[in-house]
């Protein structure tokens, strides 16, 4: 697609729709959508909610089949995974970031981090400094001892980006992560977005509604009704 080589392209969708429920009780999230996603850019998914967004974040995961045609994640359709590869994809190579953070009350900010190095199979003597390190890159590694409750909302989600790139994971895809901030912190979250995308050569899928993400994203894909609604650029 678009003549990309496979290194450089991570992600293609090829006529993929996606149907929940049966016959008059279905409803249909995703539309004969084709797109691709490359190395080294943040692409946005731009589109109001129930627009699909949400849904084909999950799809390119591998949390859901598409009812109809592929989707290819580093170069192999992902139907040809077992589910036990899935789960190592998803804990080493795939990074998720969510609009509530989902950080851990009961854990320290390296501890949260650390969990999902875990998670990875990592050997426990690097736990701890992959954990630091992850922490450092966003400039948050003085907060490595506080728990979320100490945290503010900004911090909270450099903390969830932290926990997405500890592992190296390639593939960032990230579920309305300005949602829950005000404009200057979601500003900062997006730029940050965009360097992990351009200095570590990361492919970063940002689903949102938020329309002040547009200038800082290499590529916008507007969706609309399950449909790709801005032509592939």
């Amino acid at each position: 697609m678009n003549g990309h080589t496979p290194d450089t392209t991570l992600v293609q969708l090829q006529d993929v729709t996606k149907v929940f429920g049966v016959n008059e009780h279905s409803t249909t999230a995703v539309r004969d959508l084709s797109m691709e996603a490359r190395r080294g850019e943040l692409l946005l998914l731009l589109g109001p909610s129930g627009s699909g967004k949400t849904t084909l974040l999950t799809l390119v995961a591998g949390l859901l089949r598409p009812t109809r045609g592929f989707v290819r994640v580093f170069g192999r359709q992902l139907e040809s995974f077992t589910p036990a590869q899935l789960q190592s994809l998803r804990a080493g190579r795939v990074g998720f970031i969510f609009q509530t953070f989902l950080l851990i009350d009961a854990l320290t900010v390296s501890e949260d981090v650390e969990i999902v190095l875990t998670f990875a199979r990592r050997s426990r003597s690097n736990v701890v400094l992959e954990a630091k390190q992850a922490l450092e890159r966003l400039q948050i590694g003085h907060l490595a001892s506080r728990f979320p409750s100490h945290l503010s909302q900004g911090d909270k989600q450099r903390v969830a980006i932290a926990r997405a790139i500890a592992t190296g994971a390639e593939l960032i895809l990230a579920d309305e992560p300005t949602a829950s901030l005000e404009t200057r912190q979601g500003q900062e979250i997006i730029q940050l977005l965009h360097r992990q995308a351009k200095d570590e050569h990361r492919c970063i899928i940002v689903a949102s509604h938020d329309l002040r993400l547009v200038e800082a994203s290499d590529r916008v894909l507007t969706l609309e009704d399950g449909r790709v609604v801005s032509p592939p650029n």
